[in-house]
């Protein structure tokens, strides 16, 4: 029987710690690294960061835009990328961020979650901005699989603080609250199943590690089986010191993505910037 996303992705914190890898191949960086600007340049960048990334973290996140500006060959390294990081043992997190309804989202939930899927992931990120209630069949979806979703709650853009922090109303229980706050309740009830025996649950947010989450309203209480994926390390400004103080009892659910601050390491030097940068984050959690 295939283990739960939730119960995959704590075996691999807990063995590899927080540090995710991401993987975004964009222009300046395939420059950088010497390759082409095109799909072959992407599969060969990327490649290169999963045989890196193997054995030194649990997760990796291939940035979907970065390979679909290529078009159907882009895609195909996309496949490549994500299977040879899968056969390598590494947890995929596809950063995908789709949201739509009925149809549509079942379309997005069996290109990116459904098993022998070209475009298998382990997880993939979502947008709740259509309603949370849109993403119903896919939170569902992903627990009949196995795979697991993070759904976009407290970003790390400075330009979404205004949408995220607004207040709303539940009308039942008469009460205001951010709308953040209104996307981890309306998303994270999945994770309370008893079939995750206490566990992670399939549900993340992503909450970057730049906000402050009481501004949000996303304490710790309740997120205790959701896993959090937290953009905002390394390059935008956050470092592994910030993990415990930014999310305190939560720490040790977090994926903290770093790629950038990583990838600019080249194919020289990224392996030991990995080895490094997972220790630090071991180091902070662990003490």
């Amino acid at each position: 029987m295939t283990q739960s996303f939730g119960a995959r992705l704590r075996a691999a914190l807990d063995a590899h710690g927080p540090l995710c890898v991401g993987i975004d191949p964009h222009a300046a960086l395939l420059e950088q690294w010497g390759m082409g600007q095109d799909a072959d340049g992407v599969r060969s960048f990327s490649l290169a960061v999963v045989e890196a990334a193997a054995g030194r973290v649990g997760v990796v996140k291939p940035q979907v835009a970065f390979f679909e500006r290529f078009g159907s060959r882009g895609f195909a390294a996309l496949e490549d990328v994500m299977s040879a990081a899968r056969a390598a043992g590494l947890l995929v997190l596809a950063d995908a961020k789709r949201g739509d309804i009925g149809s549509t989202m079942a379309g997005y939930t069996s290109a990116w979650l459904e098993a022998g899927s070209p475009l298998e992931a382990d997880a993939v990120t979502v947008s709740p901005y259509l309603g949370p209630e849109s993403l119903r069949e896919t939170l569902t979806g992903a627990v009949r699989a196995d795979k697991g979703v993070f759904v976009l709650a407290a970003t790390s853009n400075p330009e979404a603080a205004a949408l995220q922090t607004a207040q709303t109303i539940d009308v039942a229980a008469g009460e205001a609250e951010t709308v953040a706050q209104r996307v981890a309740r309306d998303v994270t009830w999945v994770n309370g199943s008893d079939a995750f025996g206490g566990g992670l649950g399939p549900v993340g947010l992503v909450i970057g590690a730049t906000v402050e989450r009481a501004e949000f309203g996303l304490d710790d209480a309740g997120l205790s089986q959701t896993p959090i994926l937290a953009p905002g390390f390394g390059a935008q400004g956050a470092t592994p010191d910030d993990l415990v103080a930014r999310f305190g009892s939560l720490a040790s659910n977090v994926l903290a993505s770093e790629s950038r601050s990583i990838l600019t390491a080249g194919p020289d030097g990224i392996a030991e910037a990995i080895t490094a940068r997972a220790a630090r984050y071991q180091e902070v959690l662990h003490g």
